[in-house]
């Protein structure tokens, strides 16, 4: 029984902390961006289902703690079209049921009558604090854990390796991957790993000279914090070791933008593989493998901590900290995507009636709703199935019945 507890503790309040403080960090970037703009507010939850706790401020809003922490919401008031944008007549007729209740003027407090950038500023601030959220998450890991301080100038070429194949040679200096600036071998093995077999533009400096080195990538298959197995880019390089040094508050902030921008673009790159077929679909991951990584993660963690005599404390949040920046950048991205339902879905129909000059017809959004619900429950689905898959769950069940 003990041991049961202990591992519903490891894996499942990790995962429901991380999981509730990204989505709730997401609902209030709508929330705090629409009471500046002004507008009426039903209700705003903290996870869903029955309210455990809810109260009314001042404004008539209700704050409302649910008992299902999985995430939370916004809901605007008068919200009840299935796609949150009423058409021409559907608005035509909500301003006439609202002057009628409320009086003339009324209607300015609505979402659908705000000025449309007000309305596109409103949708974006949800990415957006998910955006802001792995900045914050990531300065405050390198203000408590110091940033990596290590040279990018290679201390041996493993033979037959892509790096020995593009010509490296020990002893030179890696300054460029492509675009990106390198300064540390951290910031090498990061835009590698996630580039496997892709030729990669390397400047290198040696003897006084800058060389352009062009290397691909092999793939190798390492262990998964989701679960099986996970492709990864591997150059053959290695470098001396690095250390990590204390930094202070400005600098830990500058580092946490580059490394949420470094992610950003990185897993915008790996989605445009995936959808290309450059990567395979399996690496997709659900809700199922966010919380076995989280798990896993927090177990190793412990177990780390017990092996070195330190405090599980601080070996946890070294892990949970980066995974939930990482999670937060992921979902900011993900909501951005041009798919009814999602942010970035809300963001395609302003963008008609910013050109139409009025939104799209009611039974197109309802379609558009249904098409998205249907693709993402889908891909979902898939990726839970995937997730399924690394925990040999079907293996388990069908060892039942052989």
């Amino acid at each position: 029984m003990m041991a049961f507890l202990q591992s519903a503790v490891v894996y499942v309040a990790p995962f429901l902390l991380v999981i509730s403080l990204i989505v709730t960090i997401h609902e209030l970037g709508h929330l705090l961006t629409a009471k500046a703009f002004g507008v009426a507010i039903d209700c705003f939850s903290i996870g869903f289902g029955r309210a455990l706790v809810s109260w009314r401020d001042r404004s008539g809003m209700e704050w409302r703690i649910a008992w299902i922490p999985l995430g939370g919401y916004v809901r605007f008031a008068g919200d009840e079209n299935v796609a949150s944008v009423p058409d021409h007549n559907n608005l035509d007729a909500m301003r006439r049921a609202i002057v009628a209740r409320e009086g003339v003027g009324a209607e300015r407090k609505y979402l659908p009558f705000k000025p449309l950038w007000q309305r596109v500023a409103i949708v974006l601030a949800g990415p957006a604090a998910n955006f802001v959220l792995g900045v914050v998450l990531f300065a405050a890991f390198f203000m408590a854990f110091g940033e990596p301080v290590s040279t990018s100038r290679v201390s041996e070429v493993i033979p037959a390796g892509a790096a020995a194949r593009a010509g490296f040679h020990a002893g030179d200096l890696v300054v460029r991957a492509d675009s990106k600036p390198i300064r540390t071998f951290e910031d090498l093995q990061f835009y590698v790993q996630y580039r496997g077999g892709v030729p990669i533009d390397f400047a290198v400096q040696r003897d006084g000279r800058l060389l352009h080195l062009v290397a691909r990538p092999d793939t190798r298959q390492v262990d998964s914090a989701f679960g099986g197995k996970q492709d990864v880019g591997v150059l053959g390089l290695a470098a001396r070791g690095g250390r990590q040094a204390a930094v202070n508050p400005v600098r830990a902030l500058q580092l946490g933008v580059e490394k949420t921008w470094d992610v950003t673009t990185t897993t915008v790159f790996y989605l445009g593989r995936m959808v290309t077929g450059q990567v395979g679909a399996d690496q997709m991951h659900s809700i199922v493998g966010i919380g076995v990584a989280t798990g896993s993660l927090t177990q190793q963690a412990v177990d780390q901590a017990k092996v070195a005599g330190v405090s599980w404390v601080v070996t946890v949040a070294y892990v949970l900290i980066q995974l939930a920046a990482l999670i937060s950048v992921s979902m900011g991205i993900l909501n951005l995507m041009p798919i009814p339902v999602l942010d970035g879905g809300h963001l395609l129909a302003f963008a008609y009636e910013a050109i139409a000059k009025r939104p799209p017809a009611a039974a197109v959004q309802a379609a558009g709703y249904r098409a998205g619900l249907a693709l993402l429950v889908g891909l979902m689905l898939f990726a839970t199935w995937n997730d399924l898959g690394r925990q040999k769950v079907f293996h388990f069940f069908g060892s039942l019945f052989s």
